[in-house]
């Protein structure tokens, strides 16, 4: 009975261990926000119903892991120091199914705020900011729902998912597919003056954009 409650006592240990989350809270008078993903598998953008930037970090990885912030050239700069834990072979890397950093970052701004994320792979879901977003990053999946106001992306490959509703919108994407409304085509450059109120630009060489309109 002993060895059996030893065992239970230890798997339970290694659950709670495995699983650390920092929470950091702040507010700031400036407009612009960097956030650098490196570390994370998964970021999510939401509109916070305070005047605080809240950011929330979930990790699986034992060790310590801090959020950083600074204002540096009149912006928030956010970035991640997780610790690196050795995965499986390289060889294997690509049959790996889970995250390769094991981590995530839920991140509320405040509305009218410039985000800007710099990353290499990242998975980035916008919960409708209604802010200007610009995304930079080499390959992922974006899931930014409706686009209250200005956006620019650069991606180099992926997928992106958005609602649209109006403004001045040029998509383009060399050589993935581009539908709107589950319809193929080529590229969009809609430039109606009457719907000008922001501008959509998104731009891809190899990634798939997925568009609907309200």
């Amino acid at each position: 009975m002993k060895i059996h409650l030893i065992i239970i006592v230890c798997l339970i240990s290694k659950v709670i261990l495995s699983q650390n989350k920092v929470l950091q809270k702040f507010e700031t008078e400036l407009k612009e926000i960097e956030i650098s993903p490196q570390g994370l598998d998964d970021v999510v953008i939401e509109n916070s119903k305070s005047k605080f930037i809240e950011i929330y970090l979930n990790t699986e990885n034992i060790g310590q892991q801090n959020i950083v912030y600074k204002e540096f050239n009149n912006r928030v700069k956010i970035q991640f120091e997780i610790p690196y834990t050795k995965q499986e072979d390289e060889v294997f890397r690509k049959f790996i199914t889970k995250g390769l950093h094991r981590a995530n970052a839920i991140i509320k701004v405040p509305k009218n705020k410039l985000i800007t994320v710099f990353g290499d792979e990242i998975n980035l879901e916008s919960k409708s900011y209604k802010g200007d977003l610009k995304i930079f990053i080499e390959n992922g999946i974006l899931k930014l729902h409706t686009i209250y106001a200005n956006l620019e992306v650069k991606m180099y490959s992926g997928n992106l998912y958005a609602t649209l509703n109006n403004g001045m919108i040029d998509v383009v994407s060399k050589n993935g597919k581009i539908k709107l409304n589950n319809v193929l085509v080529k590229q969009i450059n809609q430039n109606n003056e009457a719907e000008l109120g922001k501008e959509i630009s998104i731009h891809s060489l190899n990634a798939n954009i997925f568009l609907t309109t309200e």
